[in-house]
């Protein structure tokens, strides 16, 4: 170094640097299906989410274990459940027969999503975190579950084949790549958009005249959708990317991941699936 200079570190960027834009695609991301009952409301709290690089590399892990750890559990009460809908056949024809509780699930899932995006205090306390999130899966779980029974036994196998492969492809991919999801906010927002839009008129046509095509094409763009939210939030946790997931939002970052889970199985099992006689 001559003439006595030193090299000064740039400045970090600020909050609102750190956190532009982020809101808006949040803010549409589970809003996309709601013209067809399927999921809950937008957000705008943003403070999970930051701009930086963590040193330690030790709270990066912990954090990405736990995290999947949660996720595992919930994946295997889904499957349980959904197990329980589709092969047992007094299950089946109970819940078919009183759709009552379907809505009182809706209604549970409802308030409890809004409740963990909406409001830091519950989803950062524990043990109320993770009971929300509890009553959250089981939830969500019983309406997967009812959504499966009315579909044949081998093509709901078959699609939670599909999603299981197509999930451990997108993690792996998300976590060995060089290309950098979260940068691509902007395109996840517009194509949001797009379902947002498409979801309203489906609504509207469907119960009028079902159109076959339409109604799968819906269902692969919705696919495709939330398979790219899957290696979006997967990226969130890395912590080597331009955004990341606060450590302390280990329960906000499981929420999303197992969303985008179900939502893709429910696709497949729109698009491949055949529905009982």
């Amino acid at each position: 170094m001559g003439n006595g200079e030193a090299l000064v570190a740039p400045a970090p960027p600020s909050y609102e640097e750190a956190t532009a834009g982020m809101a808006s695609k949040y803010c549409l991301k589970h809003v996309v299906m709601i013209p067809l009952g399927v999921s809950a409301p937008c957000y705008n709290d943003v403070e999970m989410l930051t701009e930086f690089n963590w040193d330690d590399r030790n709270i990066r892990r912990v954090f990405i274990r736990k995290v999947y750890s949660i996720l595992m559990i919930q994946l295997l009460v889904t499957l349980a459940i959904v197990a329980v809908f589709t092969f047992c056949d007094p299950v089946k024809d109970y819940i078919q027969t009183n759709p009552g509780w379907y809505w009182a699930s809706y209604a549970v899932f409802f308030v409890t999503y809004l409740t963990l995006s909406c409001c830091s205090a519950p989803r950062r306390q524990f043990p109320w975190n993770l009971i929300l999130l509890v009553i959250f899966t089981l939830s969500l779980s019983y309406m997967t579950g009812m959504l499966s029974s009315f579909y044949n036994t081998k093509s709901v196998v078959m699609c939670l084949g599909i999603t299981a492969a197509v999930c451990l492809l997108v993690t792996v991919f998300s976590f060995q790549t060089k290309f950098d999801v979260t940068s691509y906010q902007g395109v996840l927002f517009v194509f949001c958009m797009v379902m947002f839009i498409s979801g309203l008129v489906l609504a509207l046509v469907l119960p009028f005249q079902y159109v076959p095509w339409l109604d799968a094409t819906y269902a692969a763009l919705g696919a495709i959708l939330f398979t790219m939210f899957l290696a979006f939030d997967t990226q969130l946790l890395m912590g080597n990317k331009r955004y990341t997931m606060s450590p302390e939002e280990y329960v906000f970052a499981t929420l999303n991941i197992y969303l985008d889970i179900v939502y893709i199985f429910s696709f497949f099992l729109q698009i491949f699936g055949t529905k009982r006689e």
